[in-house]
């Protein structure tokens, strides 16, 4: 069973950056303004901040990461481990995290390395890392999760390009005796892979002419094999049928009550029908279930770093709270985190 029980790991700060330019839904010109209604409503994503073609995910996590270095108080020799989870890295190669560790300014020895998992990144990154730092060996780690998710897509596909905004996240763990556990529990359902993916441009199907040709599929889906697809329906069935079967486990396994244990449940804010039925299947009270997609979309791995910066920050750096995660996506890969954070560093949203 892939799920662990990390110890001795404290997060210490979260910060978040995203782009000026936010487009609302009505300003797509392939949606009327009847539509753009609907959809808001239906979706929940009613505007997206978007990078212009000269800012990266890497822009974007840098500044959050300088950020939360000043205000931690960090000396940047002191940080052992630098995560890049992003499925939009600068490079095919070398791994985006290493041209961060020379950007920001790091140490030499700090171990350095590439997470591309999609919405289930922040997730992976922390269990990464904090099985990296649990036996004290190393002492810092900073996890840089971010994309610019919607450059992946064709512009001319109404059913991808309103779904996403960009940013860049970074977070902040720390060795620390005295922390609570990190719990975590991961699954993966290969099968249904193509479910969300980018058909050509890998090496299974490298990049050729044709890569390129756009086909319309209907329904206002017009894009070239190149471009990155979503399979709604199967997302949509696979969303919200296996993640809330194995949160349902991970409570009962750990004998949690969701009206007394647990202070905030961070969903991955894929949209608001998704995220809907997973609250109401699951009974999770409202009040305890930020959303932020109606103001950045869905931000990929940045989305439960975001929540916690947009929605939750005032609690979250002045008191404890518990948090339980989920999250799903690309592989098809989901999973269930439990944290008890102490007080946090947490920057306002840094705008570029």
């Amino acid at each position: 069973m892939a799920r662990w029980k990390i110890k001795n790991v404290g997060m210490k700060g979260v910060a978040m950056a995203v782009p000026k330019n936010v487009v609302k839904t009505s300003d797509f010109d392939f949606f009327s303004q009847e539509e753009a209604e609907v959809f808001d409503n239906a979706v929940g994503i009613k505007s997206r901040h978007i990078a212009p073609d000269s800012m990266c995910a890497s822009d974007m996590c840098q500044a959050a990461a300088e950020k939360l270095i000043e205000e931690l108080g960090w000396e940047r020799d002191s940080i052992d481990v630098l995560l890049f989870e992003s499925v939009t890295g600068d490079y095919r190669t070398p791994p985006t995290s290493c041209i961060l560790q020379d950007r920001l300014a790091l140490s030499e020895n700090c171990f350095c390395m590439d997470i591309p998992m999609g919405c289930c990144g922040c997730m992976y990154a922390i269990t990464v890392a904090g099985n990296l730092l649990t036996t004290g060996n190393v002492r810092r780690a900073l996890l840089l999760i971010g994309d610019t998710a919607l450059r992946m897509g064709s512009m001319k596909d109404k059913s991808r390009v309103p779904l996403f905004g960009d940013c860049g996240t970074a977070v902040a763990l720390e060795y620390d005796e005295t922390a609570n556990d990190i719990v975590v529990d991961f699954h993966t359902y290969g099968k249904g892979y193509e479910a969300l993916m980018t058909p050509h441009g890998g090496f299974r199907h490298p990049a050729n002419p044709t890569s390129f040709e756009y086909e319309d599929f209907g329904n206002g889906i017009v894009r070239a094999p190149i471009h990155t697809l979503i399979n709604g329906m199967n997302v949509f069935s696979f969303a919200i049928s296996r993640p809330p079967k194995s949160i349902e486990s991970f409570l009962a396994d750990y004998n949690l009550d969701r009206n007394v244990d647990i202070d905030y449940f961070l969903i991955h804010q894929a949209n608001k029908m998704i995220v809907d039925r997973i609250v109401k299947k699951l009974k999770f009270p409202q009040e305890k279930v930020p959303y932020n997609l109606e103001e950045f979309g869905n931000l990929g791995g940045a989305s439960i770093p975001s929540l916690m910066v947009s929605r939750i920050r005032e609690q979250l750096m002045t008191k404890e709270v518990t948090l339980l995660m989920s999250s799903f996506g690309l592989g098809l890969s989901w999973g269930t985190m439990w944290v008890k954070t102490r007080l946090m560093v947490i920057p306002e949203v840094i705008l570029m």
